[in-house]
């Protein structure tokens, strides 16, 4: 007798159905065939005990197994109840009339307990599309899947109440309809805030213009100024995400196994902190089997590398083509994957080796070529891709003994999101443009014109400053924002001017 069974294979974050054939005739041997990795063909153990365990055993008999198509690699244990499913339809103890309606994954504990995938937000989109009546999966998953709306999302804590349901003996809950509270709460409660930070006006300023627009940032300093306090804030002022954006950043989440069962929606925007000593894949992913990598992790987030100088100059060069196209490719022999990593990149680093370039009271100051050399570590074209360099220098004792507050994250954030909405209405008709960061030269040719006044400015700060020819088109970029954020249709001198002084790599003379 021939049943087929229906499960998916994600690959990146996209799903590919895979239809598990079982066929039953007489004999007593076990095949499985279509590609499948270890863990797949061990699933029969887990199949056997599991089935024997909640009093259902399977019948001895000459079985196939086929996972089609039969040129993609089956990897995982997922495919354990979609494979049970199947061999016990084929042998009778379960009807098929309502089997093929249905997707059916999840992994199989030997007691017959039913244990999470991964991927369940991309397999339930992709099963809604080709028209299945709904998914089967373990109740760990439900809360993912149960996003996805027109499709039934039933959930199950053992095998025996699968097989049970469509003995028609039981109806397993149905999480179909979606729960957006999680959504809709947005980031109302931030442990952080901006208003904890004391004084440093002026780099809150380049902050607020970075979190605009959408531009990476970079932040130099000597230690205990601030940096990485002011930098774990900046997610309390961007944008809220939209429902797009937290389905697609749910996606990498889900296929990375990391998503929190709880909240089923990953609603705030991603903060990722690797360590300086992770490694190029562990940064932009990879593996035998391509996994997303931190980048990919913070996606519609912020990716922030501290002590930046620290990373192996290979780790960070592998960056430079994701943050151009926000998009990375893992090659392989056998298939290439793309993740999305649309990300902002926010660093950190001192200016020197012992981090006292700034101090004019250090003993022991470096050296100017100790201090090129440090910043050496850091390519050209990798600070090509940062908009804007901001230097933080010590908080004085009178601001820091200062008792009053600061401005609050949620004021920030609301001319941030004004700013963003004149954005978006700007690029309305570009597809895969959303902010400033992104705008192309010939869409800087049209939205960032400046006039008269603004080109002498800039002319003179290329001249005097020696800035480079990589940060004329930067200094439009953040001047467009500047000007949004002053709800300016047009880009003033003032604007240009302000936009210049966040380029202080580029300029000549940084160090003297």
């Amino acid at each position: 007798m021939l049943i087929k069974t229906y499960g998916y294979a994600v690959c990146g974050i996209e799903a590919t159905r895979i239809t598990v054939e079982v066929n039953v005739a007489r004999g007593k041997k076990f095949f499985m065939v279509g590609l499948p990795d270890n863990a797949v063909k061990e699933s029969w153990y887990r199949i056997s005990a599991a089935t024997s365990n909640v009093g259902c055993r399977i019948p001895v008999k000459r079985t196939t197994v086929n996972l089609a198509p039969a040129d993609i690699k089956k990897e995982g244990s997922a495919y354990d109840l979609t494979i049970a499913l199947g061999m016990l339809a084929a042998s009778d103890l379960v009807p098929s009339s309502k089997i093929n309606k249905y997707v059916i994954m999840g992994e199989l504990a030997l007691d017959g307990h039913v244990r999470p995938i991964k991927g369940a937000l991309s397999i339930a989109f992709k099963a809604k599309e080709e028209g299945f009546k709904g998914v089967i999966f373990p109740k760990s998953n439900v809360k993912e899947a149960s996003i996805v709306d027109g499709i039934e999302v039933l959930g199950a804590d053992n095998l025996s109440e699968v097989i049970a349901f469509f003995n028609d003996r039981i109806e397993l809950k149905n999480y179909s309809k979606p729960n957006l509270e999680i959504f809709t709460s947005g980031i109302a409660d931030q442990e952080m805030d901006f208003s904890d930070v004391k004084g440093q006006d002026n780099v809150k300023r380049a902050l607020e213009i970075a979190a605009a627009g959408g531009h990476n940032v970079i932040l130099i300093g000597p230690p205990g100024s601030g940096k990485s306090m002011l930098a774990k804030r900046m997610q309390t002022i961007l944008p809220p995400m939209t429902l797009d954006e937290a389905l697609e950043t749910t996606k990498v989440h889900s296929v990375a196994g990391i998503l929190n069962e709880r909240e089923g929606l990953v609603a705030q925007r991603p903060f990722r902190s690797p360590h300086h000593t992770s490694s190029g894949a562990a940064l932009v992913g990879g593996g035998t089997n391509p996994k997303p990598g931190e980048i990919s992790l913070a996606h519609n987030g912020i990716l922030f590398l501290d002590e930046l100088p620290e990373f192996s100059r290979q780790v960070l060069e592998v960056m430079r083509q994701p943050l151009e196209d926000r998009v990375v490719t893992i090659s392989r022999a056998r298939a290439s994957v793309d993740y999305p990593a649309s990300f902002m990149l926010v660093a950190a680093m001192n200016p020197s080796p012992s981090g006292d370039f700034y101090d004019p009271n250090s003993s022991h100051p470096d050296s100017c070529y100790a201090v090129q050399r440090y910043l050496n570590k850091i390519s050209g074209p990798l600070l090509d891709r940062i908009d804007l360099h901001i230097e933080v220098n010590p908080v004085p004792y009178e601001e820091l003994s200062n008792k009053s507050k600061g401005e609050k994250s949620c004021e920030i954030r609301t001319r941030v999101v004004q700013a963003r909405a004149i954005q978006i209405q700007r690029f309305r008709d570009q597809p895969g443009v959303h902010s400033n960061a992104q705008i192309t030269p010939r869409l800087q040719e049209k939205h960032c014109k400046i006039d008269a006044a603004g080109e002498a400015v800039l002319k003179m700060a290329m001249n005097r400053l020696g800035l480079s020819a990589r940060s004329y088109g930067r200094i439009f970029k953040v001047a467009r924002t500047i000007a949004d954020l002053d709800g300016s249709s047009t880009i003033a001198s003032k604007h240009i001017a302000e936009a210049i002084q966040y380029r202080s790599l580029d300029r000549e003379g940084w160090l003297n």
